[in-house]
């Protein structure tokens, strides 16, 4: 080890990185954005809160007052009233973990469900009968009808996503880029093949992967877990397949003139961080902003667990989840041939 060529190295690399002033300037704005960002979702807002479902649905955009729900309650900071259509509905969505509690807010009885597999569930359900006084009448508990989907079962198509979003942007924009920058594509041009092909062939090499991996992890999930399916394991792979080339899509369009690795991370990481938390890979939405709900459909990571999740905890059919199957395959093909255009084999 020559700690001389190391240090030669060290200064050089440095040099480099301060010079590329679209690195450089990137670095500083993309925590900044994060921050703003994040001041903008939870200004104002505990961060642990607990989405309660109320029906009738008219109930929590009108006066309250006249409600059963006790005031301390109403008033809580850690609570989020969520608007439910009827009993039906709101049963549903407590199975499915995208709200922690259901309450009847104009019943006598003070009537109220949880999802005894969900520990939040436990929780607001602590913070309801903590509200009411002492003398006043117990309220009723109900439990969710049919079977309840664990939250590791809800959890998981978020996770391998989410692993399949950072694998595919990464494993084809950047190296891209990096092939642009010490030559490779130039000697690439030399021969007859085209963007598109080249393009093409990038992709499915890197879906095949992303599939392998996926395959290896959900097996090795599964024997510890034991992840219940309620749908087609088949379709499922489908789903994760039109998802994984929808985001390789999306990193051959920044391929496509990228030349800066540094800029090219930044940019990466700008697409794929939004999408990590605004897309249900950790928790649901329900109960947010709804412009922040509008912006989460705009995601493609969005419409891939929305569809895996409904083939999974379901039992969803090809019927129930074509229309995310169908966006997904048509902004593939859109980005695909965008990045062809643009394509350009030097730097």
């Amino acid at each position: 080890m020559n700690l001389r060529r190391i240090w030669a190295l060290l200064v050089a690399r440095n040099a480099e990185f301060f010079r590329d002033r679209a690195a450089f300037g990137w670095n500083f704005a993309f925590p900044f954005l994060i921050i703003v960002g994040f001041g903008i979702l939870f200004n104002g807002r505990e961060f642990k809160q607990f989405q309660v479902g109320v029906f009738p649905g008219e109930t929590v955009s009108a006066d309250l007052s006249g409600s059963m729900l006790p005031e301390a309650f109403r008033r809580d900071r850690h609570i989020v009233l969520v608007p439910v259509a009827d009993r039906t509905e709101g049963e549903d969505l407590l199975s499915r973990h995208r709200i922690d509690l259901l309450i009847d807010a104009h019943s006598s009885r003070h009537a109220y469900w949880i999802n005894p597999s969900s520990p939040d569930s436990s929780l607001a359900e602590r913070v309801y009968l903590a509200s009411f006084m002492a003398g006043r009448q117990v309220p009723e508990k109900g439990v969710t009808r049919g079977g309840q989907i664990r939250y590791i079962d809800w959890l998981m198509p978020g996770i391998l996503a989410m692993n399949m979003m950072f694998s595919a942007l990464w494993g084809v924009g950047y190296v891209i880029v990096r092939y642009r920058k010490n030559g490779a594509l130039k000697r690439l041009r030399a021969t007859p093949l085209t963007a598109l092909e080249f393009l093409t062939a990038q992709m499915l090499s890197r879906i095949f992967l992303l599939l392998f991996t996926l395959c290896v992890v959900w097996i090795g999930a599964d024997l510890l877990f034991d992840f219940q399916v309620h749908g087609s394991l088949a379709l499922l792979m489908l789903i994760f397949s039109l998802g994984g080339l929808n985001l390789c899509s999306i990193g051959l369009i920044l391929a496509a003139r990228g030349t800066s690795e540094e800029f090219t991370s930044g940019v990466l990481n700008f697409i794929s961080w939004p999408m990590m938390f605004l897309s249900e890979v950790w928790f649901s939405l329900e109960g947010s902003p709804a412009w922040v709900q509008d912006l989460s459909r705009l995601l493609p990571l969005t419409h891939l667990l929305t569809a895996a999740r409904r083939v999974m905890n379901e039992g969803g059919t090809f019927h129930d989840v074509s229309f995310e199957c169908g966006l997904l395959l048509l902004s593939t093909v859109i980005c695909l041939a965008f990045a062809a255009a643009l394509f350009s084999w030097n730097e």
